[in-house]
């Protein structure tokens, strides 16, 4: 496994003095990130863009790199968002056609067509933005940017006011770069040990804010989690690198610390647990070495109508109950390798009520909760491809081992990583409808040249209309049992 980054947090208590250095250091790195997202371009020379703000705000180069970091950060993120959006309004915009040609209402359609053109609109700027290699970034939030438009609607007195928050917004925050190359893993910021275990913190102030001392001392911090790992990254002179951000309640510091991952116990060998994560659930299926099912549990994971932090304590318990069945069963953790567009594509084909089950979707997270407490326990994490493993376990192994569709599901996913066999079964009678009913299809003429994926695929388009005329018999049936559909 490869190294990790760790970032641990605890809030500081600071008397007017230290409030107003750190008002003082904020401000000035808001400064230079701001001057310098209007400097930075492809074409620009960072050597004699380094030099110029060294003299003009009198900062160090360590604090300039870390100026460009945050920076370069940011830019990334946005540039990496925007290709998803576009990818996202090409896809609502393709629904919307379609929908407009089956609405009748002359009203509904103009108000359709409206919102069209508006996607349509924004599709194109981005591409544009893409294009020129552009970056449009609002320091401090367009939320509250645009707070200035309607003062009273959003709680502000005056303009006054609201300029004053708009500015404390912008400067908010700080960031102090390490290296494993400098004394304690940070130059600018300096954690010493005491005898106490606790922490003493030197924070080297700007040249331009230097009077009588040119350090600052933040002295007996202790860290609520993580404490011993950030004392463990100081005697092996591991990089240190420093947060500081300020909220309601006042300065919190964030410190981040590589962290070497735990020894692995888990062994191929023995099996695999596979996960198949959905909007309000995980299913996990653990299977042992010749690929069948030992043990399966579904996790309820409902996010809807949670904030944040909810999630997260909600995330953070599902994902510890797997990790540590699979610690006890020493088998390693098998995921899909889907990034998060595809999935909300796959839930939005599959679910008329789409758009509130992805409201509140975090598969990131997900994934982020389950790699990391398996790294701390040294549970090896496999990724596979998604590919088909929803029809393949529902067709399979569904009715075999007597599993739900999900848990179907990884099941295939963990046997994808056990590299068996996916070949179709020579009949397909009995396929699990998801309701409690059954249908049939022909088994598709195979050929040796395609790969074993394209019939699953063949397969699957002729489930989607075999599985459309089952339910609508059904639903024409008044109170009659369910029967089979067989389509040619």
């Amino acid at each position: 496994m490869k190294d990790s980054i760790r970032t641990y947090e605890t809030r500081i208590s600071l008397d007017c003095a230290s409030l107003s250095i750190f008002s003082s250091y904020a401000e000035l790195f808001a400064q230079v990130e701001h001057q310098l997202f209007k400097k930075l371009h492809p074409n620009a020379d960072s050597n004699a863009c380094k030099r110029e703000f060294l003299k003009r705000f009198g900062i160090t180069g360590r604090q300039y790199n870390a100026c460009k970091t945050v920076l370069e950060g940011k830019i990334d993120s946005i540039k990496e968002k925007r290709d998803m959006q576009v990818i996202d309004l090409g896809e609502r915009i393709k629904s919307l056609e379609l929908k407009i040609k089956k609405i009748k209402n002359p009203f509904t359609i103009h108000q359709k067509k409206r919102l069209l053109n508006n996607l349509k609109t924004k599709l194109e700027k981005l591409k544009t933005d893409k294009a020129q290699n552009r970056v449009r970034l609002c320091f401090g939030s367009k939320r509250l940017f645009r707070a200035q438009f309607s003062l009273k609607e959003n709680g502000f007195s005056s303009r006054e006011e609201w300029k004053q928050a708009w500015q404390k917004s912008r400067s908010s925050e700080f960031f102090v770069l390490g290296s494993k190359d400098e004394i304690h893993g940070n130059q600018s910021c300096t954690a010493f040990l005491q005898e106490d275990t606790s922490l003493n913190i030197r924070l080297r102030l700007p040249n331009c804010m230097q009077q009588a001392d040119k350090y600052f001392w933040i002295k007996n911090i202790r860290f609520p989690h993580g404490h011993q790992e950030i004392i463990t990254a100081l005697k092996f002179k591991q990089a240190l690198c420093y947060r500081f951000k300020l909220d309601e309640k006042g300065w919190r510091i964030f410190l981040s610390v590589d962290t070497k991952p735990a020894p692995i116990i888990s062994n191929e060998k023995l099996g695999a647990i596979g996960i198949d994560i959905n909007n309000n659930h995980l299913s996990v299926v653990e299977a042992d070495r010749f690929g069948n099912v030992v043990n399966k549990q579904t996790i309820p994971l409902n996010l809807y109508g949670k904030n944040s932090h909810q999630s997260k304590a909600l995330i953070g318990d599902a994902c510890k109950k797997i990790v540590e069945s699979a610690q006890e069963a020493k088998k390693p953790i098998v995921l899909e390798k889907l990034n998060f567009q595809q999935k909300k594509r796959i839930l939005k084909e599959g679910c008329s009520s789409y758009a509130r089950m992805l409201s509140s979707f975090a598969y990131s997270s997900i994934l982020t909760h389950i790699k990391s407490r398996a790294q701390k326990l040294g549970i090896e994490i496999k990724e596979v491809n998604p590919a088909y493993t929803s029809i393949i376990g529902r067709v399979k192994f569904s009715k075999r081992y007597g599993l739900s569709i999900h848990h179907a599901a990884a099941l295939t996913i963990a046997r994808r990583s056990l590299r068996f066999s996916e070949k179709l079964p020579s009949r397909l009678t009995d396929i699990p409808d998801g309701r409690g009913g059954h249908v049939a299809l022909p088994v598709p003429v195979r050929n040796r040249v395609e790969h074993v994926w394209t019939l699953w695929k063949k397969l699957g388009k002729k489930l989607s209309v075999a599985l459309a005329a089952h339910f609508r018999a059904i639903k024409n049936r008044s109170m009659s049992p369910h029967k089979t559909a067989y389509v040619m």
